[in-house]
């Protein structure tokens, strides 16, 4: 089995949200001074790649630690809106893998825009969902939708949209995803575990994509 790593590392001088506090990763012990290493970790739960759960953007909705662990696992559905590019990404789009989509719990978006990560283009331009779009992709019987993006919504919305739409649903998000390539054309099963955090809105994950050998 192959396991390829979708996760940007963590560092301090990491992208992060706009407005966002970059993390701070200190030695809080070393093994010349203590006899172990151990790291202080300063973060948001929404840094680098990283899970949105329903708890994230609704009042009372589910968070990280009322989801079992298998939540995070599942058959994955790559789907490619790489020419969708400033675009809004519409049902039409989507359409012709919706048997895919039907056979999968987690449905991730190529967008290319990974490539990007470490460059201001990063925050602005990348194909969205649409409305409709998002309620399409919330009819299917999905764990998760995952992206190779800032967020499943523009950057300028204040509203959230789409998050809403999804979150609603009881999935899960995750956002920022990369080295997607080596999934086009493959099946392959999906995971992004998250810390275990009491309430979690939302966690990094060291997101992975498992593909047999063929």
């Amino acid at each position: 089995m192959n396991v390829v790593d979708l996760s940007h590392p963590l560092g301090e001088a990491m992208p992060v949200y706009p407005g966002t506090e970059p993390p701070r990763i200190t030695d809080a012990c070393t093994i010349a001074g203590n006899g172990f290493a151990e790291k202080l970790l300063r973060l948001y739960s929404h840094t680098g790649t990283h899970v949105d759960a329903p708890g994230h953007i609704l009042p009372g909705a589910a968070t990280l630690d009322r989801f079992e662990a298998g939540r995070f696992i599942g058959p994955g559905c790559l789907l490619d809106v790489s020419r969708a590019r400033g675009l809004r990404v519409e049902i039409a789009d989507l359409e012709k893998d919706a048997e895919r989509i039907a056979v999968a719990e987690f449905a991730i978006f190529y967008s290319g825009w990974a490539k990007r990560w470490g460059d201001a283009s990063y925050f602005y331009g990348y194909p969205a969902l649409s409305e409709t779009a998002a309620h399409w992709l919330a009819g299917f019987n999905l764990k998760g939708v995952g992206v190779d993006m800032i967020s499943v919504d523009e950057m300028n919305s204040t509203s959230m949209d789409i998050h809403k739409i999804l979150l609603s649903k009881d999935m899960v998000i995750i956002e920022n995803l990369a080295g997607l390539e080596p999934l086009i054309g493959r099946e392959f099963v999906f995971s992004c575990l998250p810390l275990n955090i009491i309430s979690g809105d939302g966690s990094p994950v060291r997101a992975v994509a498992m593909i047999g050998e063929e």
